[in-house]
């Protein structure tokens, strides 16, 4: 199993919310690149990065510190946030990330976003961010009556091959992965990574338990910054 660590940039600082909930935000660095060497020390070979401010604004708003971070660390880079239409995907391929990851604009469909997947494939990585069971978009500002299994059947059918799904009550409360939820994506036969609430080695052992149901990586974001996992040691947990 992969563990991907996760850095939320807001005005370029890493920053955790509440639920997505910019009024509930904490700063943890005012260095993100330090932060992500510090990942990359301990073993992490892919870390997800998320624009908070791009996904609020519709557009990328911190592809420097993208590119800062793509040009100094060895690990991967993984970005998502505000990409919205072929040119923020085509600029963030150029500041350095390796896998770019859409999640509005996939309920539309537009042309851009087709071509996006047949230019790009593996690389494009679709998110689901779900309240309740069903789609949340625009930065998770609006919830849809769109089910998350419904869509991942169908980014499915457009040639995706991973989702990274977010259960957005657990994300930043540390209280636990939403494992029956991830058991039901399991239908799609997509390669998941599970992201929200991931607080303790034990969870890491739970997910690793549903890796037929697709779940191949993690991704930790608060548990880390509040030194509750240990990088390191939940990447050899993650491996054996």
């Amino acid at each position: 199993m992969l563990i991907i660590p996760a850095i939320d940039l807001i005005e370029g600082k890493c920053v955790r919310l509440e639920q997505g909930d910019y009024a509930k935000k904490t700063v943890y660095s005012g260095d993100p690149v330090k932060v992500a060497e510090e990942f990359a020390a301990a073993g992490a070979e892919l870390i997800h990065i998320v624009d908070l401010d791009g996904a609020r604004a519709g557009s990328p708003q911190n592809l420097d510190v993208v590119k800062a971070i793509a040009r100094t660390v060895p690990a991967a880079v993984e970005y998502g946030g505000g990409l919205r239409d072929l040119a923020a995907v085509e600029a963030a391929f150029a500041a350095g990330a390796e896998r770019v990851v859409l999640g509005t604009v996939v309920l539309d469909v537009p042309a851009w976003f087709l071509k996006a997947v047949s230019r790009y494939g593996e690389r494009i990585v679709v998110g689901i961010d779900a309240r309740e069971g069903k789609v949340a978009v625009k930065g998770w500002r609006e919830t849809t009556d769109v089910s998350a299994l419904d869509l991942a059947l169908r980014i499915k059918e457009l040639g995706i091959q991973e989702i990274i799904y977010t259960d957005i009550a657990r994300d930043g409360m540390l209280k636990g992965p939403n494992l029956n939820a991830l058991q039901g994506l399991g239908r799609a036969q997509l390669k998941i990574v599970a992201s929200g609430g991931v607080s303790s080695l034990a969870d890491i052992e739970n997910l690793k338990r549903l890796r037929s149901f697709g779940v191949y990586a993690a991704i930790i974001g608060k548990a880390l910054y509040t030194n509750q996992i240990d990088l390191a040691e939940a990447i050899r947990l993650a491996q054996a």
